[in-house]
């Protein structure tokens, strides 16, 4: 029997998101990314959920993995807020 190795798009892929439109679990304060050089978020975000448009920052928390990395690598803490979803909200792993 041949087992099919799956890309990481494909991982995920099968993760279910139930996403919270009223409520992001993430905030940016994008005068404070404005001022950072390095922009560690553009990199170590697994899901890449940070892209950089004109010099902007911009973030969708639609698919996060909640994994908190960006919190973590963000020195000026231009992330003013950064908590698990609420109830019955984010994402479902379905796979490993």
């Amino acid at each position: 029997m041949t087992v099919k190795k799956l890309s990481p798009e494909e991982l995920l892929g099968i993760n279910k998101f139930v996403v919270d439109e009223e409520e992001p679990h993430i905030v940016l304060d994008k005068s404070i990314c404005a001022g950072c050089k390095e922009k560690p978020c553009l990199v170590v975000c697994p899901a890449v959920l940070y892209t950089l448009k004109d010099g902007e920052v911009n973030f969708d928390y639609a698919g996060c993995l909640e994994c908190g990395t960006c919190r973590i690598v963000c020195k000026n803490k231009g992330i003013i807020k950064w908590t698990y979803p609420r109830g019955t909200m984010g994402v479902s792993f379905r796979y490993g």
